[in-house]
């Protein structure tokens, strides 16, 4: 029997019906079952794609892309997504967009959406923002869909908000998840999510808020390790304490780099604003008060400075599981050595991992189109086993 088709076999026993249809906002939202079907098909479309088979569910339609922040790995990523399934990619540009002429958040998204399958978008900029513009927008296509305007209702995936970043962090458990050689072997594994220096200010809270609420409901030991006042969002602090309770594992908080690390078997140090300084960043955003804007990123980043030492440098490494933790990171890195003076992690220990990081990475493209396979397809079991039968190569002339 091909890996496919076992996975496939897996994926029947899982309660996943309302998936299909339904749209991807925060990994908190999914049930456990939910979860392990976008894990087991993501490994099901790479092995079908490593075999040169034809993954294509699709033979037109489009993947809108929305990125209101710059990307590379995401967006890169959602579009090796959407054409691993057959779709089309368009980004919507809104500096090329009448949105400056007045277009709204409804009208747009009914414009794109006529003959698109999914939407993703990326909204990670301003606290209180970001999700709220993701579901205006998706109640917006709900009611064309409703009203008869659009054929179908495309499906959303969170590329990123203020709250979540779902694709990279369900990438990174993916990646954890294949490097410990399997879900059985991840409880009782002590993360270090920790916040580390950066030369700039304003970096967004949702990849450790993603990690937190994510990694604790694998029953693994999660320590969110920060300076004082690096507060990341108290409700989603409350959704990893919970997870960590009903799954046997742990979270805590501390305010030490060095107590995060010791003895850690997986560590995350990546760089993020307070949340409390990103709420007034937004308000005066609203204001349009520039002044005040200059002069909280000026205080943000004296405040930043006093914490150099919060990197992650060979010696904070020694401290972790024999000294040989899995080190993540979103990418990109504040390398310090190579990309600035002083950052988040020092260049040899960087190097050394670049690449696991790599193929850390190298998941998110997979996840991100299982996301979009469950929620299109209605019988995703009888999918795989039909694209894994099929003759239909992906590449005709491979040698």
């Amino acid at each position: 029997m091909s890996k496919t088709k076992e996975l496939a076999e897996k994926l029947s026993t899982l309660e996943i019906g309302n998936m299909y249809e339904n749209d991807f906002y925060w990994t908190w939202d999914k049930t456990d079952d939910e979860l392990s079907a976008i894990f087991t098909v993501a490994d099901a479309l790479r092995d079908l794609r490593e075999r040169n088979k034809s993954t294509k569910i699709f033979d037109s339609g489009l993947g809108i892309s929305i990125f209101r922040d710059n990307s590379t790995r995401t967006r890169f990523s959602f579009a090796s997504a959407c054409n691993l399934l057959g779709l089309e990619v368009q980004d919507l540009d809104e500096k090329k967009s009448q949105i400056a002429h007045g277009e709204t958040v409804r009208e747009t998204a009914n414009m794109v959406s006529f003959m698109a399958d999914v939407i993703g978008i990326r909204d990670d900029m301003f606290i209180g923002e970001g999700h709220k513009y993701q579901k205006t927008f998706m109640d917006a296509v709900t009611e064309g869909n409703e009203h008869g305007v659009l054929e179908q209702k495309p499906t959303l995936v969170n590329l990123q908000c203020d709250v979540d970043h779902p694709t990279q962090c369900m990438a990174d458990m993916a990646h954890v998840i294949n490097y410990f050689g399997g879900v059985e072997n991840l409880k009782g594994k002590k993360v270090a999510m920790t916040w580390a220096y950066s030369p700039s200010y304003g970096k967004p809270l949702s990849v450790p808020q993603g990690v937190a609420a994510l990694f604790t409901r694998f029953g693994m030991d999660v320590v969110l390790a920060h300076p004082e006042g690096y507060d990341i969002m108290p409700e989603v602090e409350e959704v990893a304490k919970k997870n960590a309770e009903a799954n046997g594992g742990s979270f805590t908080k501390v305010n030490s780099m060095e107590e995060a690390f010791k003895d850690a078997d997986i560590v995350y140090p990546k760089s993020w604003a307070p949340f409390k300084a990103m709420e007034k960043r937004t308000e005066l955003y609203r204001k349009g008060d520039k002044e005040g804007i200059d002069k909280l990123e000026q205080e943000l980043l004296e405040n930043n400075a006093k914490f150099k030492d919060w990197t992650c440098s060979e010696e904070m490494m020694s401290l972790t599981k024999d000294g040989k933790a899995l080190y993540l990171h979103c990418l990109p890195a504040d390398i310090t050595g190579l990309s600035c003076e002083e950052g988040e992690v020092d260049n040899s220990v960087f190097d050394r991992y670049i690449d696991p990081l790599y193929k850390q990475a190298s998941y998110k493209p997979y996840v991100i189109a299982a996301m979009i396979f469950l929620a299109k397809v209605k019988d995703p079991v009888s999918a795989l086993k039909a694209l894994d039968e099929a003759d239909e190569p992906r590449l005709s002339f491979k040698k």
